[in-house]
Formats: C-alpha cells, structure tokens, sequence
C-alpha cells in the first residue's frame, strides 16, 4: 500500500504526539475531520496502523534482563513450537528466521536465574532441539518508526 505526502503527516503527527485527539489532529494538519478519519480508517484497514495502545517497559514492569533466544526446531514441527512459545509470558515477541536457527524470540526476565528458568522451559518445549541466547547490555536504538515515516515522507513529496 502506497502511502502519500498526507498520509505521511498523518502518521508522523501520531507517532510525535500519540495522545492527542482526532479532532485536534484535524486542526494541526488543517484537514477536515471526516478527511483525517477516512485516512485514519484506511490506514488501519491496510495494515499501515497496527494499534493504538501505549507502549510499556518491562524494566518498569520488573523484568530488566532482556535476551534474544534462537531456538532451533525438529524439522515439521514449527507451528507447534510457535503455537507453544505463545503460552510462555516472558516471550514478548517470535520471529521465524533464516540463518542460524529456525526461530528468534525477544525474551524479558526479572534477572539472569529467571531467564535461566526460562530457558529451560523453552528447551523442554517438543520439537526444540537446541537454544542459543544473546543478552542484551544496553539498547542502543529504541525501537522507533519516526525516522522511516519521515524518510518515506520526503520521497512521496518529490
């Protein structure tokens, strides 16, 4: 889905002040709020806008320790590892992956004894074979979408 000089201020507007309303939104963009809603609709209907809830730290939540666990799989059984990754809470996020492994997660954990305890329950999962783990130090690069937005902005407006 191609998205448009408009659709690009609409996004970058709710990324730097997500909390605003739609009717300020309107106002800012000096659009018509019926526009701003059909946009606001049709970006979600493509899939360009994928939620709107906050977004929360599980260091504040009381799980600092963050790991990346390529797990590697019994070959057929990826749904059911995946299908069976999805009950255990501290995996915030899976990935099926080329290269070394079959899947990537992004684990939380309260502190290196509880992403041990966690480890071990992914090895015990049927059809994993093996885990390999990577410990986060320190992030870098925040997840973010602003910059894409604003490059993808630049390019519709020439």
């Amino acid at each position: 889905m191609a998205v448009d000089e408009l659709d690009t201020r609409i996004l970058r507007l709710l990324l730097r002040e997500p909390r605003t309303s739609v009717r300020e939104y309107a106002r800012i963009l000096g659009i018509a709020r019926g526009t701003l809603q059909a946009r606001l609709d049709r970006l979600e209907r493509d899939g360009v806008i994928t939620g709107t809830g906050p977004s929360l730290s599980p260091a504040a939540l009381g799980h600092p320790v963050l790991a990346f666990v390529h797990i590697e799989v019994t070959q057929g059984h990826l749904d059911d590892v995946g299908d069976a990754l999805a009950t255990v809470p501290e995996i915030v996020e899976a990935f099926s992956i080329t290269g070394g492994g079959d899947l990537m997660t992004r684990v939380v954990a309260r502190d290196n004894a509880h992403l041990e305890d966690v480890i071990q329950t992914l090895i015990s999962l049927p059809g994993v074979v093996r885990t390999r783990t990577e410990v986060a130090l320190r992030e870098r690069v925040p997840y973010r979408l602003l910059p894409l937005v604003e490059s993808i902005g630049h390019a519709a407006a020439n």
